[in-house]
């Protein structure tokens, strides 16, 4: 088996009542835990990325007093607190590698974040012999769409599951989604069977 299921920052911060809250957020978190219970066996790595920021400092200029909402942002998702956590509502048993991206400096995609031994999204995809990778998770017009691109440039089929994902508006999110079909993604509705 070659394919692995990428999770996007399916956190508190970016769900309802968040920091950073993305409608329908907790949605997706419902969402994603469905599809695994029912697709577990189809994903040799289920790997699930967070934001895991400094509580000291801008974190690289990523945090804002006044933020423009594309390059800074309030604070949000600091290591160690609730709302860097992960949602409730996303099921984390069988989530094989948890990568912390963003600490303290700007990080969107999974690719720049390291899994808890210090490898990269990247070395475990390679060592693993990942060919495939099913994105889902949040937000569709930020982070998801980094890390699909991202995953499409280490040369996987990517494909991302339109059902489980949320953006933070909905002209960027369909702007995001065509970015990723034109570069080389399937956009599939990923409803749990």
């Amino acid at each position: 088996m070659s394919k692995a299921l990428l999770i996007v920052d399916v956190q508190n911060d970016f769900t309802e009542g968040g920091a950073l809250a993305v409608a329908g957020g907790d949605a997706v978190a419902s969402a994603v835990t469905a599809w695994i219970a029912s697709h577990r066996d189809d994903y040799a790595l289920i790997v699930a990325s967070r934001d895991w920021h400094d509580a000291e400092g801008d974190n690289g200029g990523h945090f804002s007093a006044q933020p423009d909402y594309t390059d800074t942002w309030p604070v949000h998702c600091v290591a160690g607190t609730d709302g860097a956590a992960y949602d409730p509502l996303l099921a984390t048993e069988s989530i094989t590698h948890h990568v912390r991206k963003g600490q303290g400096k700007p990080a969107y995609s999974m690719f720049d974040g390291i899994t808890d031994d210090g490898a990269t999204v990247g070395e475990v995809l390679t060592s693993h012999g990942i060919l495939e990778a099913d994105v889902v998770g949040i937000a569709t017009d930020h982070c998801v769409r980094a890390s699909a691109l991202d995953a499409i440039a280490h040369g996987l089929r990517v494909r991302v599951l339109t059902d489980l994902v949320a953006g933070v508006g909905p002209a960027s999110s369909e702007a995001a989604l065509a970015e990723l079909a034109h570069a080389g993604a399937e956009l599939a509705p990923g409803t749990p069977a």
